[in-house]
């Protein structure tokens, strides 16, 4: 009963700030693309520990997903000296691995379609460093642009702002502070890197 109180309390003042609501068909489109974020974080947890069982044999391969034929041609090696169960557990991961990159797959291609229906998403598509998997997520997680009144406060609710640490009228920036949408913020990263490697790669400044 108190809190019901002080809820129609707080409606009543005309500062109060609500969180917007989302629509079924947002939430649809948000379900999708953070259920390919799970199956792509089991893809990565199934290759390292594939990757830490072989090495203790060893058997190593350098990181990423394209060096996991490496670990396959170790297991179907007819001279590897590997102990039968390792080479049948690591054949079950190798089989549990293919089905996670079908099912990723698989949602891959329904978050590109969000993406060429969205008139929201197909705009951010023109940004350098946007795809299709960013803009959608970014069109399905975040809130409307009438929620913030600036680009940094989009940038804050992301996590992008630095830490302040100032004092006597000095002002220290720290690290970004990691404090809010996490899946998009790495996207966002993620791209950004492309398009400042693919400007470093072409000798054209980032911003041009």
């Amino acid at each position: 009963m108190a809190d019901a109180e002080a809820i129609a309390e707080a409606a009543s003042r005309p500062t109060m700030r609500f969180v917007a609501v989302k629509s079924a068909e947002k939430q649809s489109q948000a379900m999708v693309f953070k259920t390919r974020d799970l199956l792509m974080t089991q893809r990565t947890q199934t290759i390292n520990a594939l990757r830490g069982h072989l090495a203790e044999y060893g058997v190593i391969a350098p990181k990423g997903t394209h060096n996991v034929d490496q670990l396959a041609k170790a297991l179907e090696d007819p001279d590897a000296t590997l102990p039968l169960a390792v080479i049948d557990l690591g054949k079950e991961l190798l089989d549990h691995l293919e089905a996670l990159d079908e099912r990723v797959a698989a949602l891959s291609k329904r978050v590109k379609e969000v993406a060429r229906t969205d008139e929201t998403a197909r705009r951010l598509m023109t940004i350098p460093g946007i795809g299709p998997i960013c803009a959608a997520a970014m069109a399905a997680v975040a809130p409307p642009p009438s929620v913030f009144t600036k680009g940094r406060d989009f940038a804050a609710w992301l996590g992008l702002t630095p830490k302040q640490n100032s004092t006597g009228g000095k002002t220290r920036l720290g690290e970004t502070s990691k404090m809010g949408q996490r899946d998009l913020r790495r996207l966002l990263i993620i791209g950004a890197m492309a398009v400042v490697q693919q400007a470093a790669r072409s000798g054209a400044p980032a911003g041009s």
